[in-house]
């Protein structure tokens, strides 16, 4: 909601006729509701939170927050690519469910056959683990051509992936040495590149820096202490909740690159929110210091037991983020 308001104040000065308000302004929500999950995660667990009724409210919320925030970012793309496809909208909607029937009741029970074969012979072979990278890219690929941006056929495909803990275990350790050493590092090299802060000058531009930063935090971290407190939180433990849902990291810059790569926010508005993307998230780890101390936090209902579903997945992110 105020991330619409702030749209009504930022569309004609950051932004053009060639962008529908309608769109500038879902993008606008959408990346200012985002919640980085793996970061969350490693948070929660380096302070020993994740089994707490606050940590374990705070990935499910994360969790919500992120399906909607990715679901609002795929209708934006659709909405905009569309205008510049000559194929029927309806058509575009119509190949993205058979896709996506497709992906979720054909191509996942084929891959539950890997956790068969992982649990026959305790490890898949070279020529099983090239078949699973080009299933990934063959998704990115088909979502890309029906209009969508390519990330989300990736990201589908790890979503219908089997979720037995030792099986996810195994493929990140396959793969996590090439993503985190060399295409990680690329990503934030290639985000730095199109980050411009020069293009943030002036008393005028940097005021706008600071409302989507304030907008943002007060959106997110105040609209999540206010929910959890009306549904019955106490006041710490919603400070805590809203502090942690304010984090952003790696999600946001994601998101980001994909509304300029589809030109929805312009260079200089993408260079602002990259520093809200990283103020919000620096942020995170004194302000719950200082909101909700740890003994705080841990007093409340027992520790979620060790081969829970929130342990199983959870513990993957963390220790994708700790390589």
């Amino acid at each position: 909601m105020l991330a619409a308001f702030l749209s009504i104040y930022l569309y004609p000065k950051l932004s053009d006729d060639s962008v529908a308000f309608t769109s500038f302004a879902l993008f606008m929500g959408a990346a200012m509701s985002i919640t980085a999950f793996p970061v969350l995660a490693r948070i929660l667990t380096e302070r020993d939170l994740l089994g707490s009724r606050l940590g374990t409210v705070a990935i499910a919320c994360a969790a919500v927050d992120d399906v909607t925030g990715w679901c609002i970012l795929a209708y934006i793309v659709v909405l905009i690519r569309s205008a510049h496809n000559p194929t029927p909208i309806w058509v575009t909607v119509g190949g993205i469910l058979a896709f996506a029937l497709i992906m979720i009741y054909g191509v996942r029970r084929l891959l539950h056959r890997y956790v068969t074969i992982y649990r026959e012979r305790g490890q898949l072979s070279e020529n099983l683990l090239a078949l699973m990278l080009l299933l990934v890219l063959v998704s990115a690929l088909c979502t890309e051509w029906l209009g969508i941006h390519l990330l989300f056929g990736s990201f589908l495909m790890g979503a219908i992936m089997p979720k037995e803990q030792k099986f996810v275990r195994y493929v990140l350790d396959r793969f996590e040495t090439i993503t985190v050493t060399l295409l990680l590092p690329l990503f934030f090299a290639f985000t730095g590149l199109r980050t411009n802060i020069g293009l943030v000058k002036g008393q005028e531009m940097w005021m706008y820096c600071g409302l989507i930063i304030l907008v943002a935090t007060v959106g997110k971290l105040g609209g999540s202490m206010l929910a959890s407190w009306l549904s019955g939180m106490p006041v710490r433990e919603a400070a805590g909740l809203g502090t942690l849902m304010n984090t952003r990291g790696l999600m946001e810059l994601v998101i980001l690159n994909i509304g300029l790569d589809i030109k929805v926010i312009s260079p200089a508005l993408f260079s602002m929110m990259v520093l809200m993307a990283l103020f919000t998230t620096f942020m995170t780890t004194p302000v719950l210091a200082l909101v909700c101390p740890d003994r705080l936090l841990r007093e409340g209902p027992a520790k979620i037991p060790q081969e829970s579903p929130v342990r199983t997945l959870v513990t993957p992110a963390v220790d994708r983020i700790s390589a």
